[in-house]
C-alpha cells in the first residue's frame, strides 16, 4: 500500500482538509504517478456540493491529472519510471464489450469506473486527483507530449477532451459554421480546437466583455446572447452549436440557429432540467445532442493534436489551501480559464 495526503470534503459542501488516504499496491499492469498538478473542473464543484445527486463522502475530487511516473507493475509495458503522463474522468472498464474494443470506454456496459466518486470493480471508492499519488491501471494512463507543460496539460484531461470530441465527432473542419456557446473553462479551449480543425467559429457570450480574447483564440465571429437581435440575425446559420455552459438555456432560440440537418450539442450539465418545442427540430430536420468525453485513444490523440497546434488553456496556479476559494470564484465565473492546483504545496 502506498499512503498519499489528499484533499477532500466530509459531507456536501463542507471545507476541504488535508488528510491522508492508502492507495493500493502496485498490480502487474499499475502505474503509481507522482502528481504535480490537479486542475478544478466544474464538475467537481457540483460532485463536491452534492448537486448531481449522493455522493461517496469523504470525496477526493479531481480528474484533471498530469504527474509523473514514479513506479510500474511487472507487466507494464507503454510506461517508464519518468514519463510525463496524465489521467482523465476514467480509472477502469471491462476492457471487453462492443464500446471498450472500440476505444470508447466510457460507454463500457459493465459500467466505467470514474476516477473519483466511483466503486472499483471490488466495490472500493475511487479518489481523485487532489492527492500526491495515485495508481491506476496502464490502460487508463496517457502520455503528455513533451512540448505540453505539465500545469497547463491538466486541464486538457476533462475540459480538453470534453471539447475536441464531439467537435471531432460531429465533423466540425473545413466549410463547416460552428458556434460556440460559453467562453469559460470549457468554451475557450472549444475555440481553439474549431479553428486548428478548420471551421468558421462564432462565440456566443451573455456580454462582449470577451471580444478580444475570443478573437486571440482563433475565433471568426463574437455575439452577445443577452441582445435579442442576435438570435434573429444569426437564425439559420451554423452547422453545429456546442453548448458549454452548465445554465439553462432557451434551447427553442439556440435550435433556431441551426441550419437544415444541424445539430445542437451539450457538454454543459445544468443541474435543472430544460425544454423545447418539438417543432423547433421537426421543420429544419434539426438534432438535438449530448457528448461525454472521449475514450483513451482519443484523449491521447486530443494531447497530440494539442501540442502539435499550440493548444493549451489558460490557467491560473493555486496553493491546495486555496480550493474553497477557487470553487467559490468559479461560481462566480471569476477565473481566467481553468485553475490548477500544484499538489507540491500539500
Amino acid at each position: 500500500m502506498c499512503k498519499s495526503h489528499v484533499l477532500s470534503v466530509a459531507s456536501a459542501k463542507a471545507p476541504f482538509e488535508k488528510t491522508t488516504i492508502e492507495r493500493r499496491a502496485l498490480r502487474p499492469d499499475d502505474v503509481l504517478i507522482d502528481i504535480k498538478f490537479s486542475g478544478i473542473c466544474h464538475s467537481d464543484i457540483h460532485t463536491a456540493f452534492g448537486e448531481w445527486g449522493e455522493a461517496i463522502f469523504p470525496l477526493v475530487p479531481g480528474h484533471e491529472i498530469a504527474g509523473v511516473v514514479e513506479a510500474v507493475g511487472s507487466e507494464v509495458t507503454k510506461f517508464a519510471v519518468g514519463d510525463r503522463v496524465g489521467v482523465g474522468c476514467f480509472v477502469d472498464s471491462c476492457g471487453e464489450c462492443e464500446y471498450c474494443l472500440q476505444g470508447e470506454e466510457q460507454f463500457c456496459t459493465k459500467g466505467v469506473v470514474s476516477t473519483y466518486n466511483s466503486l472499483d470493480y471490488n466495490g472500493q471508492p475511487t479518489y481523485g486527483g487532489y492527492s500526491q499519488k495515485i495508481v491506476v491501471t496502464e490502460r487508463f494512463v496517457v502520455r503528455v507530449p513533451d512540448s505540453l507543460e505539465l500545469d497547463a496539460a491538466s486541464p486538457l484531461l476533462c475540459a480538453g477532451i470534453t471539447t475536441y470530441s464531439p467537435l471531432k465527432h460531429w465533423n466540425a473542419g473545413p466549410g463547416k459554421k460552428v458556434a460556440i456557446v460559453g467562453m469559460g473553462g470549457l468554451g475557450h479551449l472549444a475555440v481553439q480546437y474549431a479553428h486548428a480543425l478548420g471551421a468558421e467559429v462564432t462565440v456566443l457570450s451573455q456580454s462582449m466583455n470577451k471580444k478580444e480574447e475570443a478573437f486571440a483564440f482563433g475565433a471568426d465571429h463574437y455575439y452577445a446572447t443577452s441582445n435579442p437581435d442576435t438570435f434573429k440575425e444569426l437564425a439559420n446559420r451554423f452547422d453545429l452549436i456546442l453548448n458549454t455552459v452548465s445554465a439553462n438555456l432557451n434551447v427553442d432560440a439556440y435550435l433556431s440557429m441551426l441550419r437544415v440537418d444541424g445539430t445542437l450539442v451539450n457538454v454543459g450539465a445544468p443541474s435543472e432540467p430544460d425544454s423545447y418545442r418539438a417543432f423547433s427540430l421537426i421543420m429544419q430536420r434539426r438534432s438535438l445532442a449530448g457528448s461525454l468525453v472521449g475514450g483513451i485513444r482519443e484523449t491521447q490523440e486530443m494531447l497530440d493534436f494539442s501540442a502539435e497546434h499550440g493548444i493549451k488553456p489558460q490557467i491560473e496556479r493555486i496553493n491546495a489551501d486555496q480550493v474553497d476559494e477557487a470553487y467559490q470564484r468559479v461560481i462566480r465565473s471569476d477565473v481566467r480559464y481553468r485553475f490548477v492546483i500544484d499538489m507540491s504545496t500539500m
